[in-house]
């Protein structure tokens, strides 16, 4: 067989995290570091005292190795693991990174070890979230939930994870009228959901769901005939968005604000690939354009060489490494 014909060998990409108690976060991340080095691996992994978040990216046997290190700290026996592929290294480099918490939500007291909702499976999703006296609140990001989300849910319309706490305190008694009794609450892959759970079961919410696995889980387990998603699912890499199935979305990524960009965006007199979209573009001075424009004629010179830009880390989006 012709060498040119032969497919190349897809990556492994895993989104993992685990809430676990770490002493010494920082005596963790060396020994982390070096295993995803050695292996080959690519990615963020985020350390914190309440446990590990990340999505990393490499080998399955690589993948496999960085894992069973993750495994053998404390409290991380049972890491939850997402699994997809992808065709080219969605990743620029590896980081290990000492956070005060693994996903950012800023409230004193939130224990997801504690406290949580009842977890319910992508199998049993539809039938929860179709029920009359559910109210389905989706946690993500206003520019992730643009991209897509399911049918009925309601948008917080947050543009960070920290806003969550404020915003469901302001509108508590909107959501919960009309003898709704029920709460079910879903994220990409279910860290964001573990601590906004446990903030309603602090503020008194008894009946609290949260869809288990996220909707990574979901798309990948549920047949499209029967699913109720709508649009694609937001990633954080350079994949951007994924479908049902967990195939390669449609959506590319701007780099001047880590926001996805349709084919629509492309076509707008305010996108320039590198430098702007629609939708950062009046939040950026010509100073900050300039400046990215020069950094996408260094990457695309480098590209040319078949060189790996050094500067090809572009400004990060709050929502976590694998949430």
């Amino acid at each position: 067989m012709d060498s040119d014909t032969l497919t190349p060998p897809r990556l492994c990409v895993a989104a993992l995290y685990r809430f676990a108690r770490f002493d010494d976060p920082l005596a963790l991340k060396a020994p982390l570091d070096a295993v995803c080095r050695e292996n080959g691996i690519r990615g963020t992994l985020l350390l914190a005292q309440e446990g590990i978040n990340g999505t990393i990216a490499g080998s399955r046997s690589g993948i496999e190795a960085v894992l069973g290190h993750v495994r053998s700290l404390p409290g991380c026996v049972d890491v939850d693991v997402k699994y997809s592929e992808a065709v080219q290294m969605p990743f620029h480099r590896m980081k290990v990174r000492i956070k005060r918490e693994i996903v950012t939500m800023g409230e004193e007291g939130i224990d997801p070890q504690a406290s949580v909702g009842t977890y319910v499976e992508p199998e049993d999703w539809n039938t929860l979230i179709s029920d009359p006296d559910t109210i389905v609140i989706d946690t993500r990001n206003d520019y992730e939930v643009a991209v897509g989300t399911f049918a009925g849910a309601v948008d917080p319309e947050t543009r960070s994870f920290r806003d969550f706490p404020a915003w469901f305190r302001q509108e508590r008694e909107t959501l919960l009228a009309d003898g709704k009794t029920k709460v079910a609450m879903f994220c990409t892959g279910g860290i964001r959901c573990e601590k906004s759970t446990a903030f309603l079961k602090q503020e008194g919410v008894e009946e609290v769901y949260h869809l288990k696995g996220g909707i990574l889980k979901y798309l990948e387990t549920v047949p499209q005939e029967q699913s109720l998603w709508r649009g694609e699912c937001f990633v954080f890499d350079q994949r951007v968005t994924i479908g049902h199935g967990l195939s390669q979305g449609s959506y590319g990524l701007c780099h001047a604000c880590r926001r996805p960009v349709s084919d629509e965006d492309r076509v707008s007199s305010l996108y320039e690939e590198g430098v702007s979209c629609p939708a950062c573009h009046g939040e950026r001075t010509d100073e900050q354009r300039a400046t990215y424009r020069e950094r996408h004629r260094q990457e695309t010179l480098a590209a040319m060489r078949g060189e790996a830009h050094v500067g090809a880390a572009y400004p990060k989006r709050e929502g976590g490494a694998a949430d």
